[in-house]
């Protein structure tokens, strides 16, 4: 370690010596006062105060259950140390506090802890300080954004997936169904079978996100949520697995009815038989007449519009966005024209059925799309448990007990199968309480080991002696920087479902709206939330040269290429888990020389208060506590004093030196 920070001190005193003025945080003090316009203002303000109140409301952990919890993690270190006695390897140390309060802050709240969060801990004599800190963490906003980030990767969250899908409200759904800590289950099937616009019920964001694409949207509601990859076999029977093209189908047939124009919702609704469908398809007809002759006409009179460039193409995706409503109603599903297996005759009609076991009772006289949601998160299909065990586990100790976590088959077995059984049962035991299953991981000696090397090339399967040791996400580095700049991380959040609504209804149904009504609409939307005025309001509020100062839950996404978060890996949102965590050059770069790094330097940045709080004699200390979470060694000590001594000025020294131990493999590591 000293010898890695000794070559970074060097480099950072050779930059250091460039034309004045002479440090990068001098520099980045002067371009920020110079961007600000006004002497000594550096950081926005809004992120140098600590919030006065609590950011949300986030469900609490049940204290009472921690004899339980520690029960059940005691029951997983039994299975492992079993497997590790028969294939003859041992677990790896265990983990010192100033290691535990620094992985943990990083696996629950997404964040290094901060230079209090650390003291605290490491000051504790309290023999439950470790379980203490873990509820603490779970009932956190840290952990409800950490989560929204993990949920993002896999469901493709995103403000646009299209021109015309406003997604706000289902990004701010999620965010609070996490907040809420709404089981498993019960928020998997509202997902699948939620209807009207988003908006007014914004689980129906997760069928939109695959809007016009009925046959991919079934193919990757499988793969998210049962861990088996079917899509090859929407075109030919599967290569690779026993799937056949008409099994895809099949099951594609039970979501066959779902539809996304607010025209289509004349049919079928929940509870219904048949003959009342009919009467209430025929009566909406009738009701509706007048309304979609409404409708029309404004779409009419918009286009005009927009031709004769009185107004700009945004006022049609806002009209589209209105128009756009999920519902369901009964429709068959046809084999494609080019079917060529000898089990039916291509264009023909396709009976609904599930890839195995069996719709449950209660769901069996209810449409498809309810049969498939309730046959999907049936406690019965273990596959569901098992799916989300195995991607829970995956996130925790870095490597799924099925690799890839989406690629459940035969060909494709558990590492440790009687351990991942056990984790399904769990699961159910816990009535898909994820925050609670996570609680009982990560509260297992096997997780508050040492990390270990992990070789996915290997045929040696992970063992799991510890967790494999992991590079922070892009979300987590920049979280973690934002822990030394912001005093209020929490000064922006994302639009809330009521604030959407309110600017995002345009009324088209509603008697005797005129065109002119749903351009004012538009106009008084545009001013809250169009793109542009957006942005320019987050920079304006929270901006620090380009870099808009709040965690990376709220940002908009996806953003820009150039982007800090992207750079480091984070995903465009258009594949499931999209995310990378590859080194790169230009992430090389953006340590040294980015304005989000230059931030922790500026007077007012909580890593500048810190250290100025202290005597100078414990600035070294300061340094290595906010951004390793522990103390220097006599070696590391001795080169940063020598760093700071031989430095320009005081102050020159010690930015060097944050920029060296922000710059090692042991702050960008999860050890």
């Amino acid at each position: 370690m000293q010898r890695v920070i000794a070559c970074l001190l060097v480099v950072a005193a050779a930059l250091a010596v460039e034309a004045a003025p002479a440090t990068k945080a001098a520099r980045a003090a002067k371009r920020a006062e110079k961007n600000s316009g006004q002497p000594g203002a550096r950081l926005p303000a809004a992120v140098l105060e600590a919030p006065a109140s609590p950011v949300m409301q986030v469900a609490s952990v049940d204290r009472a259950r921690r004899p339980v919890v520690e029960a059940a993690a005691r029951q997983i270190d039994s299975l492992l140390e079993q497997h590790w006695h028969e294939h003859g390897v041992a677990g790896s140390e265990p983990l010192s506090d100033a290691q535990f309060v620094r992985r943990i802050h990083l696996e629950l709240a997404g964040q290094i802890p901060t230079f209090d969060d650390t003291m605290r801990f490491l000051d504790s004599k309290s023999p439950s300080k470790r379980a203490d800190l873990i509820d603490e963490l779970l009932e956190s906003s840290d952990y409800v954004s950490h989560t929204y980030n993990f949920w993002a990767d896999i469901l493709r969250l995103c403000e646009r997936p299209q021109k015309d899908l406003f997604f706000e409200p289902y990004l701010d759904w999620v965010k609070r169904s996490i907040a809420d800590n709404r089981p498993y289950d019960q928020w998997v099937h509202e997902l699948l079978t939620a209807d009207g616009k988003v908006w007014e019920n914004p689980a129906v964001g997760f069928q939109l996100r695959d809007k016009g694409m009925p046959l991919p949207y079934v193919d990757n509601t499988v793969r998210v949520f049962l861990g088996t990859q079917i899509g090859c076999a929407q075109c030919h029977d599967h290569p690779f697995d026993s799937w056949t093209q008409h099994q895809f189908y099949e099951l594609a047939a039970l979501t066959s009815g779902t539809r996304m124009r607010l025209e289509g919702a004349v049919g079928k609704k929940k509870g219904m038989t048949k003959e009342e469908a009919k009467e209430a398809a025929l009566a909406a007809r009738q009701a509706n007449t007048e309304t979609f002759r409404q409708v029309r006409q404004i779409v009419v009179e918009a286009n005009q519009q927009i031709r004769d460039k009185k107004v700009d193409q945004g006022l049609r995706q806002f009209i589209n966005a209105n128009l756009t409503s999920v519902n369901y109603h009964d429709a068959k599903l046809l084999l494609p024209h080019d079917y060529r297996y000898d089990d039916a005759q291509p264009l023909a009609a396709v009976a609904p059925r599930v890839l195995w076991g069996e719709i449950p009772t209660a769901a069996a006289g209810k449409d498809g799309r309810e049969q498939f949601a309730a046959w999907l998160t049936s406690r019965e299909n273990r596959q569901f448990a098992r799916t989300i065990a195995n991607r829970m586990w995956r996130k925790v100790m870095g490597v799924g007990l099925v690799e890839p976590v989406d690629d459940f088959r035969e060909g494709n077995p558990a590492s440790n199968p009687e351990l991942l059984e056990h984790l399904t049962d769990l699961m159910l035991s816990l009535d898909f309480d994820l925050r609670e299953f996570i609680r009982v991981i990560v509260s297992t000696n096997a997780y508050q080991r040492r990390a270990v090397l992990h070789d996915p090339t290997s045929a040696t399967p992970f063992r799991f002696t510890g967790p494999a040791l992991k590079r922070m996400t892009a979300e987590q580095l920049w979280d973690s920087i934002l822990v030394l700049v912001a005093h209020n991380e929490w000064a922006f959040q994302r639009p809330t479902v009521e604030a959407y609504a309110a600017r995002a209804e345009g009324h088209l149904t509603a008697p005797g709206t005129s065109y002119n009504d749903v351009e004012q609409a538009y106009e008084r939307f545009n001013q809250a939330f169009s793109k542009k005025r957006y942005l320019t309001r987050l920079h304006k509020n929270y901006g620090y040269q380009g870099q808009v100062l709040v965690r990376a839950s709220e940002l908009p996404t996806p953003l820009p290429l150039g982007h800090f978060l992207r750079q480091f890996g984070q995903s465009d949102r258009e594949s499931i888990e999209g995310g990378r965590t590859v080194a790169t050059v230009p992430q090389i770069l953006s340590m040294f020389n980015g304005p989000i790094t230059h931030s922790m330097l500026v007077p007012g940045s909580a890593l500048h208060d810190e250290v100025m709080s202290h005597d100078s004699q414990q600035a070294v200390d300061v340094v290595f506590l906010s951004i390793l979470s522990h103390r220097p060694s006599a070696e590391d000590r001795s080169f940063a004093i020598q760093e700071i001594r031989s430095a320009e000025t005081p102050t020159a020294g010690i930015g060097n030196l944050v920029w060296a131990l922000l710059n090692t493999r042991e702050f960008i590591f999860i050890q």
